[in-house]
């Protein structure tokens, strides 16, 4: 007679790093002074997350000084649809005062 152990499903909770405690843990990696094992027990994060926000960090760090061309291009686009919104704006501010001004003439208003 075997007794068998009831299945138990440990569910395990993400842990959550905000961005300013990535950069710091990637800029240690980055200096090396200490191995990735070392800054893993550190600061409590496995050493496959380090290297993998090394990476990140390391392919996106030259947006930095670049910029990214499609938020560029956003940019330029949401700049160009206000422009023509406040220039129809003053168009039609312009017409209401043409109205109001010929309807009093004509006393309708």
């Amino acid at each position: 007679m075997s007794t068998s152990k009831p299945e138990v499903k440990m569910n395990r909770i993400r842990k959550s790093f905000d961005d300013g405690f990535k950069v710091k843990v990637v800029l240690e990696a980055l200096k090396e002074t200490m191995t990735i094992a070392e800054l893993a027990s550190k600061y409590a994060v496995h050493p496959n997350q380090i290297s993998t926000w090394k990476k990140h960090f390391l392919e996106h760090s030259v947006e930095v000084f670049s910029g990214n061309s499609d938020e560029r291009k956003k940019l330029e686009q949401l700049q160009s649809t206000n422009d023509r919104l406040i220039h129809q704006i003053g168009e039609q501010a312009v017409d209401i005062d043409f109205l109001k001004k010929n309807l009093k003439r004509l006393n309708l208003l």
